[in-house]
């Protein structure tokens, strides 16, 4: 369980400005992106110079720097992330953000000492998934931004993990690291860090505004001093893209709550002069879903942040924040060098200056001395205590007592920017060999109901919903079907129920575990169960492949964003599959866009959104959430030879009548063509 404290707020910071914003605006914490593999690749980001002196400059007001490398990497691309991450290491970061497990492992054993945190992009929501990731070498996980107080709470008794919430900035409708949108309709992968926002664009339901996949800004700010309470170790505000006023209104707004309970309705007001999407929502966290939550960027939201408000803000922080005590001890000794010595947060200088003389009218007083030395401004430091010790009827220049007191501070300075000695460990990435599979390529099937045709018994597995009749499972498990469950990708708030049912399963004699996210496979895991994993884990590479196949997965899917050559490259010992068929997921929501327009009443679980071409895209909702999927269905079953290298091929049925799937069943198993609208996904196209 994470212990009660201080809740840490930890600030965006998209270029040095925004840096220096922050921690002259009292950020306890920044984080930052390096200039490749991070998860806002258009920031103006940092190289490895900048970060340097980012780190100096944290290090020297005491606050802590941590690197997001949170973006899905490619097998070619990891002995680079592996190296910029090393070389963050040694410049003296203290954690790093990720989200590719692969990845994580690697930097784990090659920066020892540096924290690893979770991104949120893992799609960390339950008790479960954040104990896994804290028994697999994770010291925090950075929440979902969908979870209530309560869900959140959950999770920080679970276990001592540190735990991340955001608590103001922009809300993807999509739960992070589960979008494909901006990917499927222009190949810019927001697990990539290159979304292009298409979900900010008009998309419409009946009854809705226009823009009905757009959420208004998260604020939460209010709510901090209960985090706290909570245990919740950190504060995160979102906004690398914003720029460096905003990070100032935002931090001060969070100091001010965090000191003294509350934000003022003129900070907030001022934070939402300086961006918003028509005003603020707490909608999540308080389990108020609905309307009020939608909103979008109007003109007068971007009229609000004027440059009088701007240049106002920038006065606030323009000076070098003071964040250090400095206490000053001045020794002035006839016949004697005058020395300075100067001790701060346990570290102690001492420097030397000229001989004093004889006071020719009048002599050196403390009075004078202290007046001198306590001009520390434009440093950080600030002058807590100044002693002086002068010898009777001796002066001194003040030009050289400043001299002094500069040459002084200089040298803290140096001290608490120096980095911590570390030295990277030698991590040998093994060379890929693509990997053999033994026997022919099966099938499998998922359905949204445990109506199966008879014709999908020769399937290697059929998953049907978790939360299906138990008796209709068991009943499929007599009549021939190598039947499992199908546990949703996002359990909010649903991990206790889905735990009895998965135990029912297992009673009934369904062993087999279809699981999306970390938290579920955990949990399907510690049950003993078979699990397979889906494509919603985002399998990029051969070492996460090796990640899951030690952590006990029998199998999974690999991640849709791959082309079939990258797939054909993968290498490592678990089995694995492709995604071949679906109208795949392209968003999953906790707010359904329905909620912005007439209503979810009426629609029995399906309806459609329309884009702004027309294209309609049907909205699936089951268990509390909405998917968003994909107006034309990926069919492979005439490519099957570009898969060869696949010991599984996944056939995802959603709202197909029965006679279709026995159909499109007879396509894959003859490698036969499909008619219609069809998409070939990601496959041949990739991602940025």
């Amino acid at each position: 369980m994470t212990s009660k404290g201080k809740i840490e707020i930890l600030a965006p910071c998209g270029s040095f400005a925004a840096l220096t914003a922050a921690v002259r605006s009292g950020a306890d914490a920044v984080y930052l992106g390096l200039d490749r593999f991070s998860a806002r690749a258009f920031a103006d980001n940092f190289d490895e110079y900048t970060l340097a002196r980012a780190v100096r400059y944290c290090r020297l007001h005491g606050v802590k720097v941590h690197t997001a490398v949170n973006t899905l990497v490619s097998d070619d691309e990891l002995e680079g992330a592996l190296k910029a991450a090393q070389s963050a290491y040694e410049a003296g970061v203290d954690a790093f953000i990720v989200q590719d497990l692969g990845l994580a492992a690697l930097i784990k054993k090659a920066c020892p000492g540096a924290e690893l945190h979770a991104s949120t992009q893992l799609t960390v929501h339950t008790p479960e998934g954040a104990r896994f990731l804290y028994e697999n070498g994770f010291d925090r996980v950075v929440l979902a931004r969908e979870m209530s107080r309560q869900e959140i709470a959950g999770v920080v008794k679970s276990c001592p993990v540190q735990t991340e919430v955001f608590v103001h900035g922009a809300l993807c409708m999509c739960v992070s690291g589960q979008c494909y949108l901006s990917a499927m309709l222009g190949g810019r992968s927001g697990n990539r860090g290159r979304c292009a926002q298409p979900c900010r664009l008009p998309f419409s339901v009946k009854g809705g505004t226009g823009h009905d996949l757009s959420l208004k800004d998260n604020c939460i700010i209010n709510s901090l001093k209960e985090l706290e309470e909570l245990g919740v170790t950190s504060a995160k505000i979102e906004g690398r893209m914003k720029r460096p006023e905003y990070v100032a209104a935002a931090v001060s707004a969070c100091r001010e709550a965090a000191d003294s309970g509350r934000a003022d309705d003129e900070s907030l007001d001022r934070l939402r002069s300086v961006f918003s999407r028509s005003g603020f929502t707490d909608g999540y966290y308080t389990g108020r879903l609905g309307r009020e939550m939608f909103g979008t960027r109007s003109k007068d939201d971007v009229t609000a942040a004027t440059d009088k408000l701007l240049a106002r803000i920038r006065t606030e922080y323009k000076d070098e924040a003071q964040s250090r005590d400095v206490s000053f001890t001045l020794i002035i000794e006839y016949g004697k060098p005058s020395k300075l010595t100067a001790e701060s947060g346990g570290k102690t200088v001492t420097v030397t200056g000229d001989l004093p003389q004889k006071a020719q009218k009048v002599a050196l007083s403390a009075e004078k001395a202290q007046a001198q030395l306590s001009k520390t401004g434009g440093t950080a430091f600030r002058a807590a205590e100044v002693k002086a010790r002068l010898g009777e009827g001796l002066t001194l220049p003040a030009s050289e007592i400043n001299a002094m007191r500069r040459g002084a501070l200089e040298k803290l300075t140096a001290l608490f920017e120096q980095p911590p000695e570390r030295k990277r460990e030698d991590v040998l990435i093994p060379a890929v060999k693509p990997y053999r599979k033994s026997g022919k390529t099966a099938l499998r099937a998922c359905f949204k109901s445990c109506f199966v045709p008879e014709d999908f018994k020769e399937c290697e597995l059929v998953f049907v919903p978790l939360f299906s009749d138990i008796g209709e499972i068991a009943r499929l498990k007599e009549s021939g079907f190598n039947v499992g469950v199908k546990v949703p990708r996002v359990i909010f708030g649903g991990e206790e129920a889905a735990e009895k049912v998965l135990l029912d399963a297992k009673a009934a004699g369904v062993t087999d575990a279809w699981c999306g996210n970390i938290g579920t496979a955990a949990l399907a895991l510690r049950l003993g169960m078979s699990v397979h994993g889906g494509f919603s884990l985002n399998v990029f590479n051969s070492q996460s492949l090796d990640f899951l196949e030690k952590a006990g997965l029998e199998d999974t899917e690999v991640s849709i964003e791959l082309t079939a050559k990258q797939i054909a490259r993968l290498g490592g010992t678990i089995r694995r599959g492709v995604a071949a068929y679906g109208h795949l997921p392209l968003m999953i929501t906790r707010n359904c866009p329905n909620k912005n327009g007439s209503g979810c009443s009426k629609c029995g679980g399906r309806s459609t959104i329309t884009d702004r071409r027309g294209t309609q895209f049907t909205l699936m909702c089951e268990g509390g959430c909405t998917e968003l999927l994909n107006s034309d269905a990926l069919v492979l079953s005439d490519k099957l030879d570009d898969f060869a290298c696949a010991d599984f091929l996944t056939l995802c049925f959603t709202y197909e009548t029965p006679e279709e799937c026995v159909r499109i069943l007879d396509m894959y198993r003859s490698g036969g063509k499909s008619g219609g609208n069809l998409t070939r996904g990601l496959y041949y196209r990739g991602v940025e």
